[in-house]
């Protein structure tokens, strides 16, 4: 019905009548076109307001406490700025750390790399005495293992950062895991002349992934085995009790100074012991395959004092 079609209807009862339905009629027409207005001027600055948000401004506050759509409107759009805020946080802090990695990548592919490069001149000289050159091919062959040991354990970091690490949940027997983990050492232990201890019972286990864990015993094991001297002892005892499966391994070697302590999970920390050979990614492996089986890593040391890694895997209580 027509506002017309109402003032004409109303005329049929008085003059009166129409004239106030006349007015009544131009007063809600006006009121529905000032509302209209403001409408479409409030759309139009949340329309900038979106195009703002959309371009990276996410400092916007379009909240309002007024009732009604728009009001409800403005509330979620806010909600979604602080959601799109955070995600924008988080990738720039990937981004840092990517840039980061790939800095100490660089870094540390760099040397080995350039010590190639030069005995690989110096061996095409031919008139290289035999004794040098048997030198520098085992050089460049021990360079090689490292870079590939390097490129190795990151890939495999990249793997569990990325979450497409797949750790399995099977009963890992500590003794059978301690053995395997002991296997590629065993010639640097026998060069060395030192002694390996183990101390724990069969029946000893957790649940986890044997191959990750394994992985992460090497590198601790590693870790003894260049910081013992000769003739020096590494200890290996292990236990269980209802709450978690304990590994331990203690060397009497020279130990980590305080200083270090903090940062040796670190990646590409190099303490002051470090080896020369050292790239500091092998304890951030095992730190990071560790607590990522619901387990925790911890040492205590000093220097001249020897070295004690504590390794706990907390069992899953209902």
């Amino acid at each position: 019905v027509t506002p017309i079609a109402l003032i004409a209807a109303a005329g049929w009862v008085s003059w009166q009548a129409a004239v106030c339905t006349a007015i009544t009629s131009i007063l809600l027409i006006g009121i529905a076109l000032i509302f209209t207005a403001w409408r479409y001027r409030e759309i139009g600055k949340l329309s900038v307001s979106l195009r703002r948000i959309a371009a990276g401004d996410y400092s916007l506050d379009v909240r309002d406490n007024h009732e009604g759509e728009l009001s409800i409107l403005k509330n979620e759009i806010y909600k979604v700025t602080l959601m799109l805020s955070e995600h924008s946080a988080l990738l720039q802090k990937d981004k840092l750390r990517l840039t980061d990695a790939i800095s100490d990548i660089s870094h540390q592919l760099k040397t080995p790399l350039t010590s190639m490069k030069v005995m690989a001149d110096l061996l095409s000289d031919a008139k290289l005495p035999e004794a040098k050159r048997s030198e520098f091919t085992r050089n460049l062959r021990m360079q090689l293992e490292r870079i590939e040991w390097l490129i190795s354990s990151l890939l495999k970091l990249s793997k569990i950062d990325a979450g497409t690490a797949h750790f399995r949940k099977e009963r890992v027997a500590v003794k059978t895991l301690v053995e395997k983990s002991l296997e590629p050492l065993l010639i640097p232990i026998d060069i060395k002349g030192q002694t390996v201890t183990v101390d724990g019972t069969e029946e000893t286990a957790f649940e986890g992934d044997a191959n990750w864990t394994a992985e992460a015993l090497i590198n601790i094991l590693k870790n003894a085995v260049e910081h013992t001297p000769e003739g020096g002892v590494i200890a290996i005892r292990f236990q269980e009790n209802a709450l978690f499966t304990e590994i331990v391994i203690q060397d009497n070697g020279r130990g980590i100074p305080k200083e270090d302590l903090p940062y040796i999970f670190k990646r590409f920390y190099k303490g002051k012991h470090a080896g020369e050979g050292s790239v500091g990614i092998g304890l951030a492996l095992a730190h990071t395959i560790v607590t990522s089986q619901n387990g925790t890593i911890d040492v205590s040391s000093g220097s001249g004092k020897g070295t004690r890694f504590t390794i706990k895997f907390y069992k899953q209580i209902v």
